[in-house]
């Protein structure tokens, strides 16, 4: 693809009418090349590689081209989804991670794709069942690949690059101050393009004292003082999330959950009622704080100290992202010792529980028990909910579609009463059954 059409791509189905610094320089970058990409959370760096990615792309029809390996499933689903919308229709990409229906992603793979996106398990699997050839593969992306290596990758990716043998262009990407490279990538030396500390963003970080080792109540007044705004609350521990999710959705807050002891099922919907407003807080470990694009996100909360530097800045970074502004609350007790690393601007004291109240939610999610696969696409839901469930466009919230099913947002108070309306209708001539997410 040339790059004069890979830009109006963008600023048309993406809606970004231009490009970063990083975004225009690497698509400057000449191919074929080994390069290297630092930059902090938050920046643009799926859009970044995907520029690259998609100019280095050929004739259809040669077998896959370009290969994507992400150390989480939820990154897989962001970089396919961006590559997905921008390559379509002439090139077709794929998604294939853990949690994920195998027979789909043999199908898909049957059918030839240009680019896959993958975890490296996964992939690694389907090569070894024969899945897949990797010998027509000319540009390989290894993103955020110094945490597929903190998370155990290791075997799995040198495996999968030792099968690489045509490989002219690899592009390493990190959100971590020099990374060290592993030595089944090659000696060979890399172009570094670092953006890490460039393009600051506003963010506040504030100091919120408790008085109690058990910050519940603390956590309770700072979260009354933010009104309505989008926060994810960071814990260190799974058995903590669940114990401080339990305490705030009993309290009456719009709550949700997300650690790596959930089915991935359940992360992805936590993270879509989040995304859409049916819950505007988030209690999450570290598994959230790297990897996600989660628009908005207008605070953080460090309930417990972050363990490491890395996990300070990557948690900060889910907020004031692309420059906008944010800001950052660590609740400290006398029983915490804090790491040189954590520092702030200011104290800020929460208001009394008795002069705020819990902001609702606006919003409430439906789920459509057919998808992609069921040829339901955005445009099809937003007509059948306007035209048979009464809403008028701007009551139509954001929508997901996945496989098999599809989640909506719409106002909390005509919940109901839509899918009343919708039950005695077919969409596009299929009966779908419609249910509240709970």
């Amino acid at each position: 693809m040339n790059i004069a059409e890979i830009k109006q791509r963008v600023s048309a189905r993406l809606n970004i009418c231009t490009l970063n610094d990083m975004q225009q320089a690497m698509s400057e970058v000449r191919l074929p090349t080994r390069l290297l990409l630092l930059a902090p959370t938050g920046s643009g760096k799926t859009l970044a590689f995907a520029i690259p990615v998609l100019r280095s792309l050929g004739k259809k029809g040669g077998g896959v081209s370009a290969l994507v390996i992400a150390p989480t499933r939820e990154l897989v689903l962001q970089i396919f989804e961006v590559l997905r919308t921008l390559a379509a229709p002439e090139y077709k990409a794929t998604a294939c991670y853990g949690g994920h229906s195998v027979e789909a992603e043999v199908n898909s793979l049957e059918a030839s794709p240009d680019i896959i996106v993958a975890t490296p398990g996964r992939l690694l699997d389907h090569i070894r069942r024969g899945h897949l050839s990797l010998h027509s593969v000319h540009t390989l992306v290894l993103d955020e690949y110094d945490k597929s290596l903190e998370l155990g990758f290791q075997e799995e990716m040198r495996a999968i690059v030792g099968r690489l043998k045509n490989v002219r262009s690899l592009l390493l990407t990190s959100a971590t101050e020099s990374p060290e490279i592993p030595s089944f990538i090659g000696s060979d030396k890399f172009e570094v393009f670092d953006y890490i500390g460039t393009g600051a963003s506003a963010l506040d970080i504030w100091r919120v004292p408790s008085p109690t080792a058990d910050k519940l109540d603390t956590l309770d007044r700072l979260l009354r003082g933010l009104g309505g705004r989008k926060a994810i609350v960071f814990v260190n521990h799974r058995d903590a999330a669940e114990r401080i999710f339990g305490h705030l959705k009993n309290m009456g807050y719009p709550v949700g959950i997300y650690h790596g002891g959930m089915e991935q099922n359940m992360r992805e919907q936590a993270l879509i009622l989040f995304e859409n407003g049916s819950t505007r807080v988030l209690v999450a470990t570290d598994l959230a704080s790297r990897g996600l694009d989660i628009a908005s996100v207008e605070a953080i909360v460090h309930y417990h100290l972050p363990p490491t530097a890395e996990n300070w800045t990557h948690r900060n970074g889910r907020t004031a992202r692309m420059g906008a502004g944010g800001e950052a609350y660590v609740i400290i007790s006398d029983a915490d010792k804090v790491p040189d690393y954590v520092d702030w601007s200011a104290d800020y004291e929460p208001v009394s529980s008795e002069s705020s109240g819990i902001e609702p939610a606006q919003w409430r999610t439906l789920y459509f028990n057919a998808g992609k696969k069921e040829k339901i696409s955005k445009g099809d839901i937003a007509g059948f909910l306007m035209q048979k469930g009464g809403l008028s466009k701007n009551e139509v919230g954001r929508i997901d579609v996945r496989d098999h099913g599809a989640y909506v947002a719409v106002p909390l108070s005509k919940a109901r009463d839509v899918i009343t309306a919708l039950a005695p209708h077919k969409i596009k001539n299929k009966r779908v059954r419609v249910t509240q997410v709970k």
